[in-house]
């Protein structure tokens, strides 16, 4: 009888507790003016870890040995170790994902660069996903940038496209290639 209580009681505990964090999540997303899609991604990979906790403490409350838990889960940990560590990168792409949904100083429609001595990344987020930031450069390009170098590089905002136009070595350089073309065809 005590069981059937327990059991009850976490099934009440769980569904207030996704209740509570998917409107916290919506409310912080749509105090940010963040992307639906985003706020939607989120909530997702929260109440997965949260059913993860859930069917846990099932597992304890029913009285299933802790020695059929270690074995379950260090099975499951093996299996998806393996395929994480394949492919880390993607944990770290959507660990990133997260802190950058809770703590990014950046939005969808800023004007930034990515401080990267190999190449210039400027230009205006178009999309902030699990894994990438989007960012349509000067020129009209693409950039697909992973969520972790976001957070690993340093990314300079800038107030406008104009203030973006002016820092951009990248048009600089076209617009010094057109006048020596021009030049040549004077010539």
């Amino acid at each position: 009888m005590v069981q059937i209580g327990l059991v009850a009681l976490l099934v009440l505990v769980y569904a207030i507790t996704m209740r509570l964090t998917s409107s916290a999540i919506q409310s912080v997303g749509l105090r940010s003016s963040l992307n639906d899609l985003r706020v939607s991604l989120i909530s997702k990979m929260v109440n997965l870890a949260l059913t993860a906790v859930f069917i846990f403490s099932l597992c304890v409350v029913l009285g299933v040995g802790y020695g059929q838990l270690a074995v379950f889960f260090s099975s499951v940990f093996a299996v998806v170790g393996v395929a994480l560590f394949a492919q880390w990168s993607i944990l770290s792409n959507v660990t990133a994902s997260l802190i950058i949904f809770f703590g990014f100083p950046y939005r969808v429609g800023d004007w930034v660069k990515v401080v990267d001595k190999d190449e210039e990344i400027l230009g205006q987020i178009h999309e902030i996903s699990t894994f990438h930031v989007i960012i349509t450069r000067l020129t009209g390009d693409t950039v697909t940038y992973p969520n972790s170098m976001m957070l690993q590089k340093a990314v300079i905002r800038f107030r406008d496209e104009e203030e973006a136009k002016r820092h951009s070595q990248l048009l600089k350089d076209i617009c010094k290639d057109d006048s020596d073309v021009t030049e040549k065809s004077k010539n």
